[in-house]
């Protein structure tokens, strides 16, 4: 079977409101990292459920993520229910190694939070908490 392994960094990481979509298309955790030291993270403005932008910048740094493996089929509808701003691009991890992930356009970081320094968005909720 042909898999896809895509980076999550916010509301789809386990335990939060929308991982079932993950879990739904039996999604397998296969490594919890981090990206290379060149994103910075967002909180971005009214964002339903809270949602975190990432954007690739030389001046960032390494942002948590979790990685989970998808059939094609899989990934093809998970896709497909991704709301603009936010995308799916390519993300550079920790290693070196590049895999699928969420992204966001400029424009979702209008109005929006830098919380790079907290380093993920775990650590952004829990700071809200």
């Amino acid at each position: 079977m042909e898999t896809v392994h895509l980076a999550v960094v916010g509301a789809h990481l386990a335990g939060m409101p929308l991982h079932w979509q993950l879990t739904t298309r039996d999604a397998r955790h296969i490594a919890t990292t981090t990206t290379a030291p060149t994103y910075r993270l967002y909180a971005m403005a009214d964002s339903v459920p809270p949602k975190p932008a990432l954007i690739h910048d030389a001046g960032g740094s390494a942002i948590a993520v979790e990685v989970y493996e998808l059939a094609i089929a899989a990934f093809g509808s998970f896709v497909a229910e991704v709301p603009a701003p936010l995308a799916i691009g390519t993300v550079t991890l920790a290693d070196g190694s590049t895999v699928k992930g969420f992204v966001a356009e400029p424009r979702a970081i209008i109005g929006a939070t830098d919380i790079t320094a907290l380093g993920g968005w775990r650590a952004y909720i829990a700071a809200r908490a």
